[in-house]
């Protein structure tokens, strides 16, 4: 799951955009996590995760 992310994380967010410094490096990594954690819609369950704990 891990390695999953991680290839996800580099694909959709450090590739894309080039960053120029290790600060920079750490704020697009924070807002992908949180968007990763409370955001992004599960293929599986076609929800968000905080969508998916209320319902269970």
């Amino acid at each position: 799951m891990a390695e999953n992310f991680f290839s996800i994380l580099k694909t959709e967010c450090i590739c894309r955009h080039k960053p120029a410094s290790l600060r920079e490096v750490n704020e697009m990594i924070d807002r992908y996590i949180r968007f990763y954690s409370h955001e992004r819609i599960q293929l599986k369950t076609g929800e968000a995760p905080p969508m998916r704990r209320l319902s269970a």
